[in-house]
């Protein structure tokens, strides 16, 4: 099931600058009992995506009645949301003016298995980087070349996910997701100011965490100190929570504090955990 541009549809023009440049932004929503979760943390990171790239986004209401004309009957699946520059010519420059093309399509739950959010999983080290490009980090946008090889080098690794790096041995995020570290009973995540992308359930995690109380911390992470951590946890909107295990053998015994912010997120119906 898809819209494009609020019409049935199942196919795009080849001169669509998201087709050809990658010129655009997108959201995944976890879509539970008809309802979007984080639905609001979804559409304002959308909105301010388009602004960043300065690209024309569509009027709020219109894209949230368009979802809900496909999510009211579902009970769980993924609303995939794409917003892009619109059509144009060969080359880079775009048209002035131009209009945005949005597209909405559905798509089946991912069904990973339950016991990487109650058990954990074990993890390793992407041999893959991830490039410096301040003026995008931050932005979910189409060009994601490098999670794609990610995910490829990962496929091939009993791991269902990795810790990505910088070129300087930065820990950034997962392959598809972002992550911390609590150090210390202090809750810690990567600085994204130079790439990666910032996530609407990481934001959650550390809007609650301050709600609580608890300290939180946004800075650099080397690689050797994530190994000197007490606990470590991937999340995303459709894997919830995955709590670390081990990290190239390296063993990680408590989990204590990321099993109650689980807990916390389910208490408040945000998150689909797992």
């Amino acid at each position: 099931m898809a819209l494009i541009n609020g019409k049935p549809r199942d196919v795009i023009s080849i001169h669509d600058r998201g087709f050809q440049f990658g010129d655009g932004i997108f959201e995944t929503i976890a879509v539970q009992g008809g309802e979007l979760l984080c639905r609001k943390e979804h559409f304002d990171r959308l909105e301010a995506g388009c602004r960043r790239l300065s690209i024309q986004c569509p009027d709020k209401a219109l894209l949230e009645n368009e979802a809900e004309r496909l999510c009211q009957s579902l009970d769980l699946a993924v609303l995939k949301i794409i917003v892009t520059r619109g059509t144009g010519g060969r080359g880079y420059q775009p048209a002035k003016n131009a209009g945005s093309n949005r597209i909405l399509a559905i798509y089946d739950w991912p069904g990973y298995p339950v016991e990487y959010s109650r058990v954990g999983i074990d993890s390793y080290i992407c041999s893959r980087r991830i490039a410096h490009n301040p003026e995008f980090a931050g932005v979910k946008h189409l060009n994601r070349l490098e999670q794609v090889f990610l995910r490829q080098e990962i496929a091939d690794t009993p791991f269902p996910e990795g810790v990505a790096l910088d070129s300087l041995d930065n820990v950034i995020e997962g392959s598809m997701s972002n992550l911390f570290m609590i150090k210390n009973g202090i809750l810690i995540t990567p600085d994204l100011s130079r790439c990666g992308v910032e996530g609407v359930i990481r934001q959650l995690i550390m809007e609650m965490n301050k709600v609580a109380g608890n300290e939180t911390a946004i800075r650099e992470i080397k690689l050797e100190e994530l190994f000197e951590a007490d606990e470590i946890f991937y999340c995303n909107s459709l894997i919830g929570i995955w709590p670390v295990r081990s990290i190239d053998n390296k063993i990680f015994d408590s989990s204590d504090s990321t099993m109650e912010i689980m807990r916390k997120l389910v208490i408040d119906n945000r998150i689909v955990a797992g």
